[in-house]
């Protein structure tokens, strides 16, 4: 039963997608298992960039059957285009399966998502405003919509009412907006339901089978580590559970099932949005990083805020995923540095710590304690062995190695397909 677990160990945008898409050709099923639309993955294959914002992975390997399962809340009009998109560029997206259990992310839900981020003015979250964490909240709150309510109206009707009964009394009394017609939003999802039934499975029942005859399951995560609504910095974290654990829950599979864990890290640190960032940069070399790395949300289209790597953040990812391995992306894009600082700990209130604290007060007035390590200027992006990086390259590599508590089994020396050495095989 190879189940393999793949997530981001840092605050997302990792490099999750080249990742996934290169194991693609040696599994059989890709899984996403939590998160939506507001997770992005670019993905090039040859000469052709693909951004993928709600599909897994996958999608792009042929012979694997891509998964999006119950944990993953859905946008109907983002996967549709998504898709016709792809269709258009000569993929093959006739595999993809969706749980039936998966929630939807209805037109109310992003209008509140919008409406509350604006009101809340400075101590906004700096969340995607797609709905994402309302439409979980309706999940907890058990007036949500699952995607096979599309396949009953009077249903699909009870629980739309249910949930505007409230938001509109919300939108109007607080926000000073219109309701929402409770006809208008069962019209327009029930218009969905004959273009997603093709997809819609019990996708449970389809993975755990698959794991009984031997095949080989990737669970992708979205997001990262410390964007998780349990482990991450709270409050500035997304709505649902990116780490490990949130594979089991979000695909229906047992812990016992998941044979490895292997963490995306980039070379150095990256986060959009909101929240703590210790190793922020606000210099020429925070701008270096941000245009050499090409540092855009491909969700969100902000700047991604650029540091240099964390490794009390790695080590926690370590320990909270049960990381068994990392792939390293990115490396290329220290190039040309003559010395690299890499935070070791922190100082907070003139002591030095060396794990993340789990106090949001210590985090925020973390400052990094920094140790330099020599750089590199010769180009690696051809690079097929590690012997043929640059020693200070591979110093390099192997220092980060040893603060973060896990092998690293892979790095990106460019974003190709096959811009990338492979140390030891996941599979």
């Amino acid at each position: 039963m190879p189940a393999l677990v793949l997530l981001g160990a840092q605050w997302g945008d990792e490099g999750k997608g080249k990742a996934t898409d290169l194991l693609g050709g040696s599994v059989d099923y890709v899984v996403r298992y939590q998160g939506g639309n507001n997770a992005g993955h670019t993905v090039v294959v040859g000469d052709q960039k693909y951004a993928l914002h709600l599909l897994p992975s996958g999608i792009l390997s042929p012979g694997c059957t891509p998964v999006i399962g119950n944990g993953v809340v859905v946008d109907p009009s983002v996967l549709l285009s998504e898709l016709s998109g792809l269709n258009e560029r000569g993929v093959d997206t006739s595999k993809l399966l969706i749980s039936g259990n998966a929630h939807i992310i209805t037109p109310y839900n992003v209008t509140v998502d919008k409406v509350t981020e604006r009101f809340l003015g400075k101590r906004k979250i700096g969340t995607t405003g797609r709905g994402i964490g309302p439409t979980y909240a309706d999940k907890i709150n058990r007036v949500g919509i699952r995607v096979q309510d599309l396949y009953d109206e009077s249903i699909l009707t009870q629980k739309v009412e249910a949930a505007l009964d409230i938001k509109n009394q919300v939108l109007t009394k607080l926000y000073n907006r219109r309701a929402i017609a409770v006809d208008q939003v069962v019209e327009e999802l029930l218009g969905y339901a004959a273009k997603l039934e093709p997809y819609v499975a019990d996708t449970v029942l389809v993975l755990n089978q698959a794991l009984e005859a031997d095949k080989v399951v990737l669970f992708e995560g979205g997001q990262g580590t410390l964007l998780d609504i349990d482990h991450g910095t709270y409050p500035f974290v997304t709505s649902s559970n990116p780490t490990a654990g949130g594979a089991c829950t979000g695909a229906g599979v047992g812990p016992t099932k998941i044979s490895r864990v292997i963490g995306i890290l980039k070379a150095y640190t990256t986060r959009v949005g909101a929240g703590p960032f210790p190793t922020e940069l606000f210099d020429e070399d925070g701008e270096a990083l941000r245009r050499i790395g090409h540092e855009r949300g491909v969700t969100t289209g902000r700047d991604r805020r650029c540091g240099w790597f964390d490794a009390v953040i790695a080590r926690y990812a370590t320990r909270v995923n049960g990381l068994t391995d990392f792939f390293l992306t990115k490396l290329d894009v220290l190039t040309g540095w003559e010395q690299i600082p890499v935070c070791v700990a922190y100082e907070i209130d003139g002591k030095r710590v060396e794990e993340l604290p789990y106090s949001q007060t210590d985090f925020h007035h973390a400052k990094p304690v920094y140790e330099m390590l020599p750089g590199w200027s010769e180009d690696i992006s051809k690079a097929k062995t590690f012997a043929d990086l640059p020693k200070n390259a591979q110093d390099y590599v192997k220092a980060l190695e040893e603060m973060s508590g896990a092998p690293i089994s892979a790095i990106g020396v460019g974003p190709g397909r096959d811009e990338t050495i492979e140390i030891n095989s996941f599979i």
